[in-house]
């Protein structure tokens, strides 16, 4: 029988709804109140997976990780953090790749979801990490990432050539390659760039296949950095460019000096000064990625900030191959909405779909809203309101947004009127998230969507979103707004405007990666 999972809060009333979250998907628990019974409990039975506050008594949990890492016999425990100091932590020296970190205001189900979802990705790893011990062995990036993958060859000690494919839309195929020897990263390769910036490009795939060679390697090392530090700062690189997706200059866009070449700032960062100099001779900010050895990351935000000074333009227009598409999700986005949407159900089974319920304070608020969701590339407006005839006491589809990888986002029109109210937690139910949509300075709206916010708050994993639309010349105050409404912080609250000289796909990016999960 597998170790429990070592639920270690010194809330233990928190504790308990974890653990029971956990039974429901048949783990077994056993709990602790501070960090030094979590470090006795786990070197008694080495927990699998150990779900730890970060705000732990006498040892808070990212130094218990530190401890349990640096003992061969629990190194491979994988955590949980759950706290403030979670992400910080985790991007730092004491946390591990294959960890995960979720903030302090995590709910039970979503713990008990994560935990379910690090034991599957256990799993998969020690299925590779068998087979890898008997000779070579394939897989796919879907099932284990490259950051796991890297990291079970690294504490395994491998040596070896990984090899990676991966097909982009249009059929064109990437590869890359890496080289390992007693588990750390000598050389790595993707398309026409090599070192470490190669090697952070690689980790950013979530799909396509590998395959590992076992054998010893021979070359002298192009990578001399640490590979555990590598792996650190690549997903650290990955979660900001997530983060600030919205703001990234996107690759196909065209690019050009704003000012002329003596007109330029003496005296900037070596890679300000790079990325300058190499814009001379490109035209489009693939290229300029592409020229400039700092990693992707780094060089789109330094574009992004000569952009901002007014030194750089962008042309955002669809480029001269007549691509009009603006990638809207990012890859760690789609991850974790893989995650999301596995989480509960049998294993092996391929959920395609998450729903997003909106309720609309007044039928002209739904159908504001479904207009702009129109704009937005590949949604799919369903025929009612596409044709204007539908009523807002209507359940039924407004439309489907294509996510990547195979995945959608439902938007389920749910009617906000109180006759509806026994609707809401039926339509609800199961929701990635929903969506509360009103004009911005209507109070009525407002008040009528009360019951149906305190409806979706009652249900498991509720996620509940404000959405105000407003005019050209129309404003509002996120903060009173944000008092009047009784809302923590402005995170779950969204201005939108109906008329803006801003592409509606900028305008709905920044929603839409709050509500992906």
């Amino acid at each position: 029988m597998a170790s429990p999972i070592l639920i270690a809060d010194h809330d233990q009333n928190r504790a308990k709804r974890v653990a029971e979250a956990c039974a429901g998907y048949g783990f077994e628990t056993a709990l602790v109140a501070n960090g030094a019974e979590a470090l006795e409990a786990s070197l008694a039975d080495v927990p699998e997976v150990v779900v730890a506050n970060t705000e732990l008594p006498l040892i808070d949990g990212l130094r218990l990780a530190e401890i349990l890492r640096a003992n061969p016999r629990t190194q491979d425990t994988r955590f949980v953090f759950v706290g403030s100091a979670a992400v910080s932590g985790l991007s730092g020296a004491l946390g591990g790749v294959l960890d995960e970190a979720l903030p302090a205001n995590t709910t039970a189900d979503d713990i008990a979801a994560r935990v379910e979802s690090t034991m599957m990705a256990r799993e998969r790893a020690d299925a590779v990490e068998r087979e890898a011990s008997e000779g070579a062995v394939q897989g796919s990036l879907t099932q284990i990432p490259l950051t796991d993958l890297l990291q079970l060859f690294h504490m395994n000690r491998r040596s070896g050539q990984l090899d990676l494919v991966r097909r982009e839309p249009g059929g064109v195929e990437e590869t890359g390659n890496l080289a390992l020897r007693d588990g750390n990263v000598l050389r790595a390769r993707a398309a026409n760039v090599e070192g470490e910036k190669a090697l952070y490009r690689l980790l950013s795939w979530r799909e396509g296949s590998f395959s590992f060679e076992p054998g010893r390697v021979t070359g002298s090392a192009r990578i001399q950095t640490p590979t555990r530090a590598l792996l650190l700062e690549g997903v650290r690189q990955l979660d900001e460019a997530q983060r600030l997706a919205d703001r990234l200059p996107p690759l196909d866009a065209r690019i050009r000096l704003s000012v002329a070449p003596d007109e330029l700032p003496t005296g900037v960062h070596p890679l300000t000064e790079t990325v300058l100099r190499a814009l001379r001779d490109r035209q489009r900010v693939s290229e300029l990625v592409d020229a400039v050895s700092w990693p992707d990351y780094q060089v789109l935000r330094t574009i992004q900030a000569l952009v901002e000074r007014d030194l750089v333009t962008l042309d955002r227009s669809a480029d001269a191959s007549g691509s009009h598409d603006v990638a809207l999700f990012q890859p760690a986005q789609i991850r974790r909405l893989r995650d999301w949407l596995q989480a509960g159900r049998p294993r092996g089974s391929r959920p395609t779909e998450a729903k997003l319920s909106v309720i609309a304070g007044d039928r002209e608020a739904a159908r504001d809203f479904a207009d702009l969701l129109s704009k937005l590339p590949g949604f799919e407006l369903a025929d009612a309101f596409q044709d204007d005839r539908f009523r807002s006491d209507d359940l039924l589809p407004m439309g489907r947004l294509p996510v990547g990888d195979g995945f959608g986002l439902d938007f389920l029109h749910v009617p906000g009127t109180p006759e509806s109210a026994p609707l809401w937690p039926l339509a609800t139910h199961g929701a990635l998230g929903t969506l509360l949509v009103a004009h911005g300075p209507a109070p009525a709206e407002e008040s009528a969507l009360r019951g149906a916010a305190a409806a979706a708050a009652r249900r498991p994993r509720a996620r509940i979103f404000h959405v105000r639309l407003l005019g050209r010349e129309e404003r509002m105050d996120p903060a009173s707004l944000q008092e009047r409404m009784g809302l923590l912080d402005d995170g779950s609250l969204f201005l939108l405007k109906l008329e803006s000289d801003r592409s509606v796909a900028d305008r709905m990016r920044t929603m839409l990666a709050r509500v992906m999960p």
